[in-house]
């Protein structure tokens, strides 16, 4: 889905917030391969990032033609920081559940932004029907792990070795759920 550009602010800065458009795939291919590479909390080694170009031009497309899926930009002073998104689920037993994701390039973290993002990526979830939002997150990232206490998202399962690392090491993840 695509909505208007909008402006957040947090901490007397100004983020825009935009639908992604198919001009942004190379940027986004090289954002994917930089956040994997900084963090140990995304699901993708960095080299596992071997889309095309016109691979994700197709996912950009699709993602701003569908009806449940959002996924937008984040820009401050005009350079891309990174982006938050939610998918939702087409079959009717589950259309009031959504599941988001955020990631920012590691130097933009810890600004007041990431909540900026997820705050009116829930309100615009809310306006689309959603009743409840879901989330994996690593057990380990508990820096994000308050962060999403503290917007009102509560844990409700764990999943023990939910990612397995090229180094033979395992991390839990918690799946954690808030009612909009």
């Amino acid at each position: 889905m695509r909505v208007p550009e909008m402006t957040i602010r947090t901490k007397g800065q100004a983020i825009i917030l935009r639908t992604a458009t198919e001009q942004d795939a190379q940027m986004l291919i090289d954002y994917l391969k930089k956040t994997c590479a900084e963090t140990r909390f995304l699901a993708k080694e960095p080299e596992e990032i071997q889309m095309t170009v016109e691979q994700e031009e197709q996912f950009i497309k699709r993602t701003n033609d569908s009806q449940t899926d959002l996924m937008l930009l984040a820009f401050l002073n005009g350079t891309y920081i990174g982006n938050c998104s939610f998918t939702g689920v087409s079959t009717s037993r589950y259309q009031h559940r959504a599941t988001m994701g955020i990631a920012l390039y590691q130097k933009y973290t810890g600004m007041g932004i990431g909540r900026a993002m997820i705050e009116k990526l829930l309100e615009i979830a809310k306006e689309k029907g959603y009743e409840q939002m879901e989330l994996e997150v690593v057990a380990d990232n508990q820096r994000a792990i308050r962060l999403y206490e503290s917007i009102g998202f509560q844990m409700y399962g764990k999943l023990p070795d939910n990612m397995k690392y090229l180094d033979g090491t395992y991390a839990d993840a918690y799946w954690m759920m808030k009612k909009l």
